[in-house]
């Protein structure tokens, strides 16, 4: 006989653990299944060498919502956030640099020695971007209307955002309007003439997308780092002691603490439909688990086209689904080092302050844009733009005494090849990119004592993310809010009745935020 649950979640990604930790401290009996030994998704912490702990995919953390490491007491659970400062290093080619945050004057100082106007105009720039912050941050954690019913919540939800979107004022609420709708470059050209600080900035339009800096809808994520906060104090990013997967398993020990129960290797295979409403799900081995509210933390392809049958299904819904664009240009590699990157722009030994941030390779804008259309056109980037990370610098429990730990995040390059497969190119592109950051730190590569390398057919395969797609599908203006993952449905319920969403393809999208699971549990609260 098949046991029987309150709610059963697909998945122990952060938002799936957030969404059971959260129903379970309102006494439902919840059981999360997960594919994979290991919680987290792609927030996780794995030792991929021996003695080297790794944050696999998500790898720096500020956006995680302050009201769930409160609620749920995730740092008794030993989530700790090490602040980054500075918080990026920008090497240049003719050995010049750019260093940047948190540290205010220090910014200012730096963006200086490329232009004095720049950083005249840079505390304006963040003052604009709090200011559109200021604006969307709560719509965060609110479930979005639909502008196309007539129920009165969703018209006064309408009404309530029309009105903070009117009380903006006409400039602010114009730079808002652009900042949602436009592409990066021209607000950053309009803003700053330092071409290594308007790259620096562009790599946060558009890390994990398939879109150069010049193309619409790159401008949204430009205020998320003025948006998330490290203990309390805003715009600051920093690592999670013990790596991302403290995350997760800190938000799993607060599920199990209220008596959720979380069953890993344990592939589900079918979401199990009766009377046109949810009723369990059975797994690949055949074993069924029944509960009234099933809640998927996969995306919509895997949970309505690969776990479901399409009768079960309005044909116009299912048909939006697979509109949902899922293309991917990023590639992850992680690196075990004998000792830090040494910058010939700032030379020295053993750690110092340019390791403790982003380490940005993208001396400028055109240089991003080449990187795109090099994927634009089915192959890797020639010269690939690397955003890098050494958690080690302020970590000293992810890798044996004097070794650490290099991520990598890369773009640009394609899910699909032309002419080619990732088979053949994985290693060949992970040598370009160790190539590219050798000529800005020459000890690089002799340092290297292995690597991991993710291509996005890698990332689909390892943590069932559709098209290796990080954000669970495209986060342009048309893909969001009331529209995610598809309108009419952006209230974390489906056409099936007990069917929940919880997950990245839900509002408000991707990034380790936990925001999706928290509304997504609130709505199913509500239902009873």
């Amino acid at each position: 006989m098949p046991t029987n649950y309150d709610a059963i979640i697909i998945g122990a990604g952060h938002n799936g653990l957030v969404t059971a930790a959260y129903l379970a401290r309102a006494g439902h009996k919840v059981l999360v299944l997960e594919r994979r030994d290991i919680v987290g998704g792609c927030c996780i912490t794995e030792e991929v060498w021996p003695g080297f702990k790794v944050s696999s995919a998500a790898y720096v953390n500020s956006l995680l919502r302050p009201e769930i490491i409160r609620d749920l007491g995730l740092k008794k659970y030993g989530f700790e956030m090490l602040p980054r400062s500075p918080s990026s290093f920008t090497p240049l080619p003719d050995g010049r640099y750019l260093m940047m945050g948190p540290d205010h004057d220090m910014t200012l100082k730096e963006i200086a020695k490329f232009s004095r106007e720049d950083a005249e105009n840079f505390p304006k720039y963040e003052a604009m971007l709090t200011r559109v912050a200021d604006f969307l941050e709560p719509m965060l954690t609110q479930t979005p209307p639909d502008p196309f019913a007539n129920r009165l919540g969703d018209l006064w939800k309408l009404a309530k955002a029309g009105w903070g979107f009117r009380r903006l004022g006409r400039d602010a609420a114009t730079d808002a309007v652009e900042i949602m709708t436009g592409a990066a470059r021209p607000i950053l050209d309009r803003w700053f003439e330092s071409d290594v600080l308007k790259a620096t900035i562009a790599t946060d339009a558009v890390i994990g997308a398939f879109a150069p800096p010049s193309h619409p809808g790159t401008a949204y994520v430009l205020f998320h780092h003025v948006m998330g906060e490290c203990d309390g104090v805003r715009g600051v990013w920093g690592y999670v002691r013990g790596g991302m997967g403290t995350i997760s398993t800190s938000i799993a020990a607060a599920a199990r603490a209220k008596g959720g129960e979380i069953k890993t290797d344990a592939e589900v295979g079918r979401i199990l439909v009766r009377g046109g409403a949810a009723i369990g799900v059975a797994l690949k081995d055949g074993t069924e688990f029944r509960a009234p509210r099933v809640i998927s933390g996969a995306d919509a392809n895997v949970t309505f086209v690969k776990l479901m049958d399409p009768a079960d299904l309005p044909a116009d819904f299912l048909a939006n689904v697979k509109k949902i664009d899922y293309s991917s240009a990023t590639v992850k590699i992680n690196v075990a080092l004998a000792e830090p990157p040494q910058f010939t722009a700032l030379p020295g030994t053993g750690v110092g302050p340019q390791h403790h941030g982003t380490m940005h390779v993208c001396p400028g804008m055109d240089y991003i844009e080449r990187a795109y259309d090099d994927a634009k056109y089915g192959k890797p980037a020639e010269n690939p733009m690397l955003e890098c990370t050494m958690a080690t610098a302020l970590d000293n429990t992810l890798a044996p005494p004097g070794k650490h730990i290099l991520s990598m995040f890369v773009q640009y390059a394609p899910y699909h090849l032309k002419g080619t497969t990732w088979d053949a190119e994985r290693d060949r592109f992970a040598d370009r990119c160790f190539d590219v950051l050798n000529e800005y730190a020459p000890n690089f590569k002799r340092a290297v004592l292995g690597r991991q390398v993710f291509a996005p057919p890698d990332m689909e395969r390892a943590w069932g993310i559709t098209g290796g797609n990080i954000m669970q599908g495209s986060m342009s203006l048309s893909s969001m809010y009331s529209f995610r993952p598809a309108a009419g449905y952006a209230n974390y319920r489906t056409p099936v009745r007990g069917l929940y969403m919880c997950g990245a393809a839900t509002h408000p999208g991707g990034g380790v935020m936990g925001a999706c699971g928290l509304n997504a549990a609130r709505e199913i609260l509500r239902d009873g």
